[in-house]
């Protein structure tokens, strides 16, 4: 009777160690795709010194250390935004539409973008989406 008792015991004792480890084998909730990079902190200072002159701009990102615009239509702007109608840019010409726009300093008459980082944006008129 008492090694009847003892293989029970330890019996459970397994099945109560082995259920907690199947449930996190099993687990269907977590989705990992391979073709996502890992997600990084947006990074408002750029690699680039170079410096974009454009009439308007449309990507999904836009990032600079400095963003002059009369214009900029977008989801998300973070970075000091410093409002004003003393903006005035000029000595744009062309358009830009890139998934991605990074530039030391960029100067557009019209920016429409998903995200904009900066360290500062000077703009006339800010519309979030």
């Amino acid at each position: 009777m008492r090694r009847r008792e003892l293989l029970v015991t330890v019996g459970t004792g397994l099945a109560m160690v082995a259920l907690p480890i199947g449930g996190l084998a099993r687990a269907n909730h977590i989705k990992i795709d391979g073709n996502q990079p890992p997600a990084m902190p947006p990074n408002p200072a750029p690699a680039s010194s170079q410096t974009i002159h454009a009439d308007h701009i449309t990507a999904q990102q836009i990032r600079a250390d400095t963003i002059y615009a009369n214009r900029i239509d977008a989801d998300d702007v973070q970075g000091q935004i410093h409002q004003s109608k003393d903006v005035k840019v000029s000595d744009t010409r062309g358009h830009i539409k890139a998934p991605e726009v990074t530039a030391s300093v960029i100067y557009a008459e019209e920016i429409s973008a998903n995200t904009v980082v900066a360290q500062n944006v000077y703009v006339r008129d800010l519309r979030r989406r």
